[in-house]
């Protein structure tokens, strides 16, 4: 629950809905589980990025989405963003698209945080 855009009913989603984390072998594999990972089309080697799959745990996802539109929300009404990404990512994006990426980063943070067994550190600006 210290993970932003993350509460107590997310959580227990997590904890209840999804398969051990250890069953997965890294972030985007549980990522990929929820369906918050692009969609690729590849011809020639060369891949091309879609959307969100959608394929997956619909209400994880569901539930990640939503934390993370609020994540942005937020960040978009302060003046001060901690996170230098999300910072980056709301000045090139729409806010929406900004809030699947975020919800996918959540995700895999979630991951680590879970297989790691520590608690979530937050990231400061170099």
């Amino acid at each position: 629950m210290t993970i932003p855009g993350v509460g107590p009913i997310t959580a227990l989603a997590i904890q209840a809905f999804a398969p051990p984390m250890e069953s997965f072998r890294r972030g985007r594999d549980f990522s990929t589980w929820l369906g918050l990972v692009p969609r690729q089309h590849t011809t020639g080697g060369k891949p091309r990025l879609g959307g969100i799959s959608k394929m997956g745990q619909k209400d994880l996802r569901r539930l990640l989405f939503t934390g993370a539109m609020a994540v942005v929300r937020q960040a978009s009404r302060s003046r001060e963003i901690a996170d230098p990404w999300l910072d980056g990512m709301l000045a090139r994006k729409p806010k929406k698209l900004v809030a699947a990426a975020l919800a996918n980063r959540t995700a895999r943070t979630v991951w680590a945080v879970a297989t790691r067994k520590e608690d979530y550190r937050v990231r400061t600006a170099a």
